[in-house]
């Protein structure tokens, strides 16, 4: 499955984005089955099996979390593992004004995981169509890292994470953005 492209807009302007560990902070090599197309993103190669994983290997993720993103501030939250899935919420907020949300699951599918999404506008229009989600596909799990294709999240500490996203324009080139997230506590 080729890595699926967001389109995340402040005012109309298309832009992609996907989570990615940042160089230098401690990702090991690809392995033969892997590539790095930005410096802290990775893409498995289709032929290659999925890597094993249950959904209680990213449970570190569940809870609150903000950073600062795209000229804002991006809020968060994962619910802990139940039923083989975690459920997400992202909004990205500019001063008193939502951007877009996000829906998201990390799913296990296949005996590994998925993180699955979509997008909604201020007033909650999707913006794939009704049956269509953004996949990312794991690609690679460590003890404090999990890489999606086009985006990782990396824990640095129990209350900091560091989130790669590979995100692609218009014109075909790709980018990669840094997030760090802190951990909110009393929400």
């Amino acid at each position: 499955m080729a890595v699926a492209v967001l389109n995340r807009s402040a005012a109309g302007a298309a832009a992609v984005a996907a989570l990615a560990l940042g160089a230098g902070m401690g990702i090991p090599a690809c392995g033969a089955a892997q590539q790095r197309p930005t410096p802290n993103t990775l893409t498995r190669d289709t032929a290659a099996p999925a890597p094993r994983a249950t959904i209680g290997d990213v449970a570190w993720l569940a809870g609150a979390w903000e950073a600062e993103a795209f000229g804002g501030v991006a809020e968060e939250v994962w619910n802990p593992p139940s039923a083989g899935a975690m459920v997400g919420m992202y909004k990205l907020r500019r001063a008193d004004s939502v951007v877009f949300y996000e829906l998201m699951l990390i799913v296990e599918q296949a005996r590994s995981l998925s993180l699955l999404l979509k997008h909604f506008t201020p007033s909650l229009t999707g913006w794939e169509e009704k049956d269509e989600v953004v996949a990312f596909p794991l690609v690679r799990l460590d003890p404090n890292a999990v890489h999606f294709e086009g985006l990782t999240f990396v824990r640095l500490h129990p209350d900091t994470l560091r989130v790669f996203l590979r995100m692609r324009h218009a014109d075909g080139t790709a980018s990669e953005q840094t997030f760090v997230y802190r951990r909110v506590r009393g929400r």
